[in-house]
């Protein structure tokens, strides 16, 4: 099966230097497959709570895997925040497909649990990215690259992150910018009209976010 546009986008930001790459709230795997056939890690691991989803992802690894690639996988039906990667390797851990305020909650234990345990990170929220983005800025990683992915009229922000890089990551976004694209143009106007009308909810908060947005349209 062909990938999506935004599962694509990872793909071709993921290097192939990792001990073992996390591919968290799976669903169906694609993700951690395309990873798996191009030899992005020496193991990938599946997480995701649906027992459902991770019995049938399983019988079709088994079924489908070439002999190179047997042993070269895990499975896991659990809370992507208990995941526990190996201090002793190095790990790149994606987390996409989820809203804002469960992703923030997934960083935070992994980061506290696994203190001393190299972890670069590509998250992809569905939503809310101001939010995560904040949230990013309190923790020891610099920005590696993000982009603006737009998919049947959504759009999603992949953002590359680790303790090795030296950029700072900014709350609106600067690299992933193309503001000479209509696409990019519509994604900010919809952001500034959101943010507009969150102003009656609590304008003290917000005010300044639509000005930070604001600002990249002028």
């Amino acid at each position: 099966m062909a990938l999506s546009k935004r599962l694509s986008a990872i793909v071709d930001v993921v290097d192939s230097g990792y001990d073992e790459i996390w591919d968290c709230c799976c669903d169906h795997g694609l993700l951690g497959i395309e990873l798996l056939q191009q030899n992005k890690a020496q193991l990938i691991h599946f997480v995701d709570i649906v027992p459902e989803l991770m019995q049938v992802l399983s019988e079709k690894l088994e079924r489908f895997a070439t002999s190179e690639q047997r042993g070269r996988w895990q499975v896991h039906c659990q809370d992507v925040a208990m995941i526990s990667p190996d201090p002793k390797k190095r790990h790149l851990v994606i987390i996409a497909g989820v809203g804002g305020e469960l992703l923030v909650r997934f960083l935070a234990r992994i980061v506290s649990q696994q203190p001393n345990t190299h972890i670069d990170f590509i998250v992809c929220p569905v939503h809310h990215s101001y939010q995560v983005r904040s949230y990013l800025q309190t923790l020891p990683l610099g920005l590696v690259s993000e982009q603006l992915v737009c998919e049947n009229k959504r759009f999603y922000e992949v953002i590359a992150m680790s303790a090795s890089a030296s950029q700072s990551i900014t709350r609106v976004g600067q690299q992933m910018w193309q503001l000479t694209s209509k696409e990019h143009q519509a994604y900010l106007k919809q952001l500034c009209a959101h943010y507009q009308r969150m102003l009656n909810q609590d304008a003290d908060y917000y005010q300044p976010v639509l000005e930070q947005y604001s600002a990249l349209l002028t």
